[in-house]
């Protein structure tokens, strides 16, 4: 699940010696922090400089691993704290670029005047040849209203154009796709709506993102229905695609069936409806839920699912557990089942500690530091554009989150998400699926 990462560098001096970077690691990991990427700034002959990575809850949290680093002497030293995030996105981080190079008024005439007149009646006349002499179809529009940024909130949708930029990144990087950002100064689903399906044509497809719930629910459905192009809502299908292939990796570990589980989904938010959804679509016959929202409820029980009567209820009956609530702790050892499986997603603070779980008899615990959209949608659309698909169904989000699984490692969760050999099983998973569905 996307969530709030606290990114600083710090630029640390430890005397050459063995071991005085361990002692670095150890502070560092005692306080909680997560190290990410190590750079050899200098190597000299009585000290090295690094560039390490640090991510955090806080900027207190990050004060208190410096000063923790400092104190442990010895030469060891923390010199500076930069912050490479807002660094790497100055200027943006997407460019709108041509794919053909104008170096005579040949080439000119060719892709601009007066050669274009004649694609131009070409596709008039047939508009379907827009797929092959036009960059519609391999186009997506990245639609957000700034109401659900993260874990941020609603923060409108120009401070949400970091995201979208990412997203944009994320479509060419691992899918080849065109991700255009669609910035909505409005939360009307009926402004919405009107406002997409009257530049639709100009993309393959629909990527819905960080719209807040419940209008994301009525904006996605009432798109998917009027339009003849694929329409998703990441937040809710992408996450649940994800979360599926954890479930089942999951239980591949532990030898559990999915088919035959009790399943309880704690909040259902966007996401928690979706993986009750999607786990349902998968096959699951019993989905217990719980939220405080008495519409979100309704919701599970129109979709096929039961609601828990509390929280010790649903973790006394099921025998998986997916959180979803964006509460640290709430749920507590002593309510976990020996032999259970969970899934505490909630970023950056999980609902339990997985260890916490573990200790407590649960067979396999995860948190959701792994459980990245990253994983699907850049797949999901890349199969879905392939196949000219006109709406992205469950049976092409579970062939996605099965690829995943196929990709994934014994032991692992889910596979590393820069790996371009996952995206493009996903890909081609999803195209086959919407090939068929066209067949028959």
């Amino acid at each position: 699940m996307e969530h709030i990462e606290f990114l600083r560098n710090l630029i640390i001096e430890t005397p050459s010696k063995p071991g005085n970077f361990a002692k670095v690691a150890t502070a560092i990991g005692r306080l909680e922090g997560d190290i990410g990427d190590i750079q050899t700034i200098k190597v000299g002959t009585l000290s090295t400089i690094r560039d390490i990575s640090i991510q955090c809850v806080s900027e207190e949290h990050l004060m208190k691993i410096v000063e923790a680093i400092n104190e442990i002497g010895n030469g060891i030293k923390v010199h500076a704290v930069t912050d490479d995030v807002l660094q790497a996105h100055e200027g943006g981080k997407i460019h709108m670029k041509g794919r053909t190079e104008i170096r005579s008024l040949g080439d000119l005439r060719r892709v601009y005047t007066p050669g274009v007149a004649s694609v131009c009646e070409l596709i008039k006349n047939d508009p379907e040849q827009a797929n092959y002499f036009t960059g519609i179809s391999n186009s997506v529009a990245i639609v957000t209203d700034g109401t659900a940024i993260l874990g941020l909130g609603n923060i409108g949708p120009v401070a949400g154009m970091p995201v979208m930029e990412g997203k944009s990144l994320l479509f060419d990087q691992f899918a080849g796709i065109s991700g255009i950002p669609i910035l909505l100064d409005t939360s009307d689903p009926d402004q919405v709506v009107e406002t997409v399906k009257n530049i639709h044509k100009g993309f393959g497809g629909i990527l819905l993102e960080d719209i807040g719930s419940p209008h994301c629910f009525e904006i996605e459905e009432r798109l998917r229905a009027e339009l003849p192009i694929p329409v998703m809502h990441d937040d809710q299908h992408g996450t649940a695609v994800v979360t599926l292939a954890s479930v089942l990796s999951a239980c591949r570990e532990t030898g559990i069936d999915p088919a035959k589980s009790v399943v309880g989904q704690i909040g259902l938010g966007a996401a928690g409806l979706a993986i009750s959804r999607m786990l349902m679509a998968y096959g699951v016959k019993e989905l217990r839920g719980l939220d405080r929202n008495e519409e979100a409820l309704e919701r599970l029980l129109n979709y096929g699912g039961t609601v828990a009567d509390s929280l010790e209820d649903l973790m006394n009956t099921c025998d998986i557990v997916i959180a979803t609530t964006g509460v640290a702790g709430l749920i507590k050892p002593e309510m976990v089942r020996k032999g259970q499986i969970i899934l505490a997603l909630s970023n950056p603070n999980a609902e339990i500690k997985p260890e916490d779980a573990l200790a407590a008899g649960a067979a396999f615990a995860a948190d959701g530091r792994l459980v990245n959209n990253i994983l699907g949608f850049p797949g999901i659309f890349r199969g879905a554009l392939n196949a000219q698909a006109r709406s992205i169904t469950y049976p092409m989000l579970i062939a996605a989150a099965l690829a995943i699984v196929e990709s994934t490692k014994p032991g692992d969760l889910v596979p590393h998400p820069l790996d371009a050999i996952v995206h493009q099983r996903v890909a081609a998973a999803v195209e086959r699926v919407a090939n068929d569905e066209k067949s028959n």
